[in-house]
């Protein structure tokens, strides 16, 4: 018997900016692995880095975008269809920004003036959430209604 460590009891911890495979990804996350390729066709903002052969590595940034999006869609409730709305509505980095500051509600930034005159209105942290709160609301409405059936 040796004294040396058996190599799968030995959990070699990468660099909080190092790029992870997506084994890595999906293992951290809790998902299977076609689900992180499934939610790429989905959300335009998720692109791993794609070496040969098709390999994926996600970068630092990409993680912490599919750990909110997997809240928003497993904690939350959210539809993938309201998800993009809220990409679409507040930004990505707001949205991502909304868990990852203080107490778990970070302000929102305004999205930049639109050129047409109006559209480019300041989002606030409680249009978020209200918006958020609609769409629950909507899911169930839904919900019950096909129950209904």
């Amino acid at each position: 018997m040796t004294d040396e460590p058996d190599s799968k009891s030995l959990k070699i911890r990468k660099s909080d900016a190092a790029f992870r495979t997506i084994s890595e990804v999906a293992t951290d996350l809790d998902i299977p692995q076609h689900v992180l390729r499934f939610w790429e066709s989905k959300f335009s903002q998720v692109r791993p880095l794609k070496r040969g052969g098709g390999r994926r590595y996600y970068r630092p940034e990409d993680v912490v975008l599919l750990k909110r999006i997997r809240s928003l869609l497993y904690d939350d409730g959210l539809t993938i269809k309201g998800v993009q709305k809220l990409f679409r509505d507040f930004g990505v980095k707001a949205v991502v920004e909304q868990e990852t500051g203080p107490a778990g509600r970070a302000g929102l930034e305004a999205p930049p003036p639109a050129e047409n005159g109006g559209e480019g209105e300041a989002k606030s942290s409680s249009d978020l959430s209200s918006l958020i709160t609609e769409l629950k609301a909507l899911r169930m409405e839904l919900r019950s209604a096909l129950a209904a059936r």
